[in-house]
């Protein structure tokens, strides 16, 4: 369990640790996960809702009413209902795409998958994340989750941490390394 002690490390993660121990008491994992998956599409396709998350200026109460009425909406299991109403209310909305990192890694490691982190400059289609998935599986020798992120800053090429390690091929990095060795 080296990585859901990671996990509990963090804020985000006692939050997620939490879900997942009530979601796995209550043979929910399943259940809440899809919720999750379906409340972080809705942080993707709603600027909306994501402004209501990031907002300092959305007060407890004003993000407990939303989030209740998103719910309801989305078709959220009562777990995850009652979860993101209590994230609003400790005043923590801002944490919930952490925390449904943190809940896909021990779902992940419940079902005996690793997940992997994967940051690209453009985003990959699916044979691309299909065959990335594919060498990670080789290399990890258990199925690999992967956690994929867009971040233009690193130019191009790819970064993946997988566990412990790191993969480090981004152009980024190759430039500054570069630039190093022509310093001397």
């Amino acid at each position: 369990m080296e990585t859901s002690g990671g996990i509990r490390a963090s804020l985000a993660g006692r939050y997620a640790s939490a879900l997942f121990e009530l979601a796995r008491d209550q043979r929910q994992i399943e259940s809440v996960a899809n919720s999750l998956e379906a409340l972080n599409q809705a942080l993707v396709d709603s600027k909306d809702f994501n402004g209501l998350v990031t907002s300092p200026l959305v007060s407890r109460e004003e993000a407990g009413k939303a989030f209740a009425a998103l719910s309801s909406e989305l078709g959220l299991d009562p777990i995850t209902t009652n979860f993101v109403g209590v994230l609003a209310k400790n005043g923590r909305k801002n944490q919930i795409r952490a925390v449904i990192r943190a809940f896909r890694r021990l779902a992940a490691e419940h079902r005996g998958e690793t997940t992997a982190d994967v940051i690209t400059a453009r985003p990959l289609n699916d044979d691309q994340l299909a065959q990335l998935k594919q060498q990670l599986r080789a290399r990890a020798g258990r199925d690999v989750n992967l956690d994929t992120q867009v971040d233009p800053a690193i130019l191009g090429g790819i970064v993946v941490k997988l566990g412990s390690q790191q993969i480090d091929a981004s152009i980024r990095t190759k430039l500054n390394r570069l630039a190093q060795l022509m310093k001397g």
